[in-house]
């Protein structure tokens, strides 16, 4: 079958013709509800823990570094480069390295670290999400490989869901390579429709919603 039968077939299935211009698309249509923050930190905690993830409202920045402490226990943890981290506190725990700017050598600690610790760029109260843009500050590998994700987020970060994500970053890919969307812990059913969680990434997650 020739190319031009191939088009040919396809124009005429749309009901347009050779030549023809193509149409303007339609208008985005983006609905922003009003949602207050506090409503905004309840959503995203609720979901998340819908989600069998687990939550925590940190009503100061010693509340969310301590959380963490008491999580770590010691266990191996990496931790991504991200400024809010470092801010509190969190880069500085026992057992935490950060700041690499090495691919080799994070993604030899990410492969035998336990904990994985990042911020998010943004997180969604309606699905319980967390937004990461792929960059130095929030290396992929961390909120990945590791077993266990943490993740540390300000409540000024908590959108109210995907149509205000477009609303504030409309084109993603002007800023990084990857947007990650991380909505609970990884799981995966097979065939027979048996639930596991952990096959392509983190099987426990735990979000701490910062002041």
């Amino acid at each position: 079958m020739s190319r031009d039968h191939i088009l040919h077939t396809v124009r005429t299935a749309l009901g347009r013709s050779a030549g023809q211009a193509i149409a303007d698309p339609p208008p985005v249509r983006l609905r922003l509800p009003e949602v207050d923050l506090d409503s905004r930190v309840s959503s995203m905690l609720a979901r998340v823990e819908a989600l069998a993830g687990k939550t925590h409202r940190a009503a100061t920045v010693d509340d969310a570094r301590a959380y963490a402490a008491a999580l770590l226990q010691g266990r191996s943890a990496v931790a991504s480069n991200a400024p809010f981290l470092r801010e509190t506190g969190i880069v500085d725990l026992p057992g935490v390295q950060s700041g690499f700017t090495e691919a080799t050598a994070l993604r030899a600690l990410c492969a035998t670290a336990h904990v994985g610790i990042t911020s998010a760029d943004y997180a969604l109260a309606d699905t319980g999400s967390l937004v990461l843009l792929s960059s130095q500050q929030e290396a992929r590998l961390v909120s990945l490989l590791p077993p266990v994700h943490l993740a540390i987020v300000p409540a000024a970060r908590i959108l109210s869901g995907l149509d205000e994500l477009f609303t504030v970053l409309p084109h993603p890919a002007d800023q990084t390579s990857s947007m990650v969307l991380i909505t609970g812990p990884s799981r995966t059913a097979d065939i027979e429709q048996i639930l596991v969680r952990g096959v392509h990434g983190p099987g426990k997650i735990t979000v701490v919603v910062g002041p």
